[in-house]
């Protein structure tokens, strides 16, 4: 992806002429204003990447290229990482309102479901990965005649 964003540069050429035409004692509000359209851009593509990495973990596929059969890591440990990682980020907040709601009992049930959920998306993940390993130990042709 390009990292000129022609929109942006369309605004911030705008800004410059404005600046140009009215001085610099509106020089702080132009900047202000410049400012939160670049910050709407990096959101919207935050936004975009994040939406696009969701649907790539939900299709159950790898952002990456395909690894090599060698390679270090099985190509399942960067959505197991993801959810990982974003069970985490969500146990703060939910266990903020699990534990003002409910106390130590809705604490711990918020904390079970998180236990469970990345318990059952791993064993998920090594049985993919067990299959895997076998299908390649296996040979492709039994008959011998190739």
């Amino acid at each position: 992806m390009d990292a000129r964003d022609p929109e942006l540069k369309k605004e911030l050429d705008a800004t410059l002429q404005i600046r140009k035409e009215l001085g610099p004692e509106y020089e702080s509000e132009l900047v202000d204003s410049f400012l939160e359209k670049l910050e709407e851009s990096v959101d919207r593509r935050v936004r975009r990447q994040l939406a696009e990495q969701q649907m790539v973990v939900a299709r159950g596929s790898s952002p990456r290229p395909a690894q090599h059969p060698n390679a270090a890591l099985p190509d399942g440990l960067g959505a197991g990482l993801g959810v990982a990682v974003v069970s985490l980020v969500l146990a703060i907040p939910l266990s903020a309102i699990a534990a003002v709601n409910t106390g130590l009992p809705g604490l711990l049930v918020c904390w079970g479901a998180i236990v469970a959920v990345n318990g059952l998306h791993a064993s998920r993940a090594w049985f993919e990965l067990r299959l895997s390993r076998q299908s390649q130990a296996s040979p492709s042709s039994m008959s011998g005649w190739d």
